[in-house]
């Protein structure tokens, strides 16, 4: 399998004719890249930049049912998300754990209320390879959760959920679909779709690197492009108005002191009515989400300040060591694309509350809504619909057992087990040249040997897209993400030749992001304001 940008650009300037482009390389993207590949469609996908750039690198890292959902009574929802999560263990178990998961109980009502509805979750789950719920006495609590205020508790549920790497699995999604023949390109916007006779069939875009434009066919064009669908669908009617309104969630990362144990917390409702989770994840402790209403939509949307405190203060009330924002070692936020409010439902087919399809007139196909567990039927909907619309010959869909690109039959454990199957790669990259072993900084685990890899093999183009979404080291220690920098820059200069200034702009580029991520200016040599001769 070739994952390299340079060939799928050389397969693009050969081939013009395609049977499905997709527009979008966030999870819903890409799963319908691997579910078109795999039945053997030509398929080519179109990312505006890096792939997970938006709001899939942002998620809680849950793979989950959606407790909160059968609450609300939508259980058919619920069962559809808790089939998906068990897949996702089977076929990504380099990238999903089974995560236990506590919620505090400070009333007996409260124990049964929560006990019963996660008894009814276990038997929605079947046999998935998940642990079944359980109560759990105060002291076994706070042994689990040792950072858990004690006053008030009487005892926690205990139950288990999936845990995984968003923006790792988003890349692995287009390997896999490579690997099924697919093309997939990250820094090419689409400008325009292409019509005959009202029909579109195809579309225009420009690679954002080499500014070349160019114009391809399509037997079907598939919008998958989150909070910014309404971009691609004005292409198609300038007038239309817009379906969706972004929901931004806001997520900050603490020292794993804050918990001091490796099972989550969840508190099933916060004052805003949103479920609160503290989760391990990577060695820090990832707490949120928020649900704020917003106006407008960016690639890189910011924690408002009010979500921020929310946070804070809620996850003060149930830890003994009550966070600040001095705490915060990163803060980020994702948004999710809600319907916008409207009476025009005629072109909208609802597969279920999770997701909905629309068919334009043009025959343009939009996927939107529903969440990362999902992102496999979704895709599989998406596909099937543009069978039943008689766009593409049928053939039957196979994700339900194809292995992700990483995939092993045995986890393991250690600095490169998010690679899985591919951490021998790296090792080998190692062997051959030791030097390649050596510490990008001697306060970090990560080698050279992991950046080389990125850039020969996933398309990494970026300071940011190694350190943000194939490290992760950005959303978990945004400091330590700019200490690693110049030396991430220079490696991958090396691998890309590129000289001194383009090194130099990396770094100034990624220094001006990084302060997005922190709640305080940082004010230690090596982290002011003059940012690249400070670092490099």
């Amino acid at each position: 399998m070739v994952f390299k940008r340079e060939s799928f650009i050389s397969q693009v300037e050969k081939q013009v004719d395609w049977d499905v482009i997709i527009i979008g390389g966030g999870a819903t993207g890409l799963g319908t890249a691997v579910d078109a590949a795999s039945r053997g469609y030509r398929t080519l996908l179109l990312e505006q930049s890096d792939f997970a750039k938006g709001t899939s690198s942002r998620s809680t890292k849950l793979v989950h049912g959606g407790v909160r959902y059968l609450a609300q009574g939508d259980v058919a929802l619920v069962y559809e998300a808790l089939h998906e999560r068990g897949l996702l263990l089977k076929n990504a178990s380099h990238l999903v754990k089974d995560q236990e998961f506590i919620i505090p109980v400070y009333s007996f009502l409260s124990k049964y209320k929560y006990l019963i509805g996660l008894k009814l979750y276990d038997l929605l789950a079947g046999k998935s390879g998940f642990k079944k719920s359980s109560f759990l006495s105060a002291s076994k609590v706070l042994s689990a959760i040792p950072g858990l205020k004690p006053e008030g508790l009487i005892g926690g549920v205990s139950y288990s959920d999936g845990q995984f790497d968003d923006a790792r699995l988003a890349l692995n999604l287009a390997q896999t679909a490579a690997e099924y023949g697919g093309v997939l390109l990250n820094y090419t916007k689409v400008t325009d779709l292409t019509k005959e006779n009202g029909i579109v069939n195809g579309v225009s875009f420009i690679d954002i690197e080499t500014k070349k434009s160019y114009t391809l066919k399509a037997k079907v064009v598939i919008n998958a492009t989150g909070v910014f669908v309404d971009e691609i669908l004005k292409m198609d009617v300038p007038s239309g108005r817009a379906i969706v309104r972004p929901s931004q969630g806001a997520h900050v990362v603490l020292d794993p002191s804050f918990l001091k144990g490796d099972s989550a917390l969840m508190i099933p409702k916060t004052p805003d009515g949103r479920v609160l989770f503290a989760v391990p994840w990577h060695g820090k402790v990832l707490v949120g989400t928020t649900d704020t209403p917003l106006n407008e939509h960016s690639l890189e949307p910011k924690p408002l300040d009010e979500e921020i405190e929310f946070i804070l203060t809620t996850a003060g009330k149930y830890l003994t060591k009550e966070p600040t924002r001095n705490d915060v070692l990163a803060a980020f936020a994702g948004l999710r694309p809600l319907a916008a409010p409207g009476k025009d439902t005629n072109s909208t087919k609802e597969i279920s509350r999770s997701h909905k399809l629309i068919i334009s007139e043009s025959g343009l196909i939009t996927i939107t809504g529903g969440k990362w567990t999902t992102y496999r039927r979704m895709a599989m909907d998406v596909v099937d619909k543009a069978i039943e619309l008689g766009k593409l010959a049928a053939k039957k869909c196979i994700t339900q057992d194809v292995k992700i690109h990483g995939y092993m039959s045995e986890i393991q454990d250690g600095a490169l087990s998010l690679y899985g199957a591919d951490a021998d790669g790296i090792r080998n990259l190692i062997k051959s040249n030791p030097e390649l072993g050596e510490a990008l900084h001697a306060g970090f685990k990560y080698a050279k040997a992991e950046v080389v890899w990125m850039v020969r093999n996933e398309m990494a183009r970026t300071i940011e897209d190694v350190l943000s979404r194939r490290m992760r080291l950005l959303f978990l220690d945004a400091k330590g993400a700019l200490t690693l920098a110049p030396s991430v820059a220079r490696v991958m200069a090396a691998e890309l030749e590129k000289d001194d200034k383009w090194v130099n702009a990396q770094v100034e580029e990624f220094t001006a992001l990084v302060k997005q991520y922190l709640l305080y200016k940082p004010v230690k040599e090596g982290f002011d304001q003059s940012g690249v001769k400070a670092t490099a």
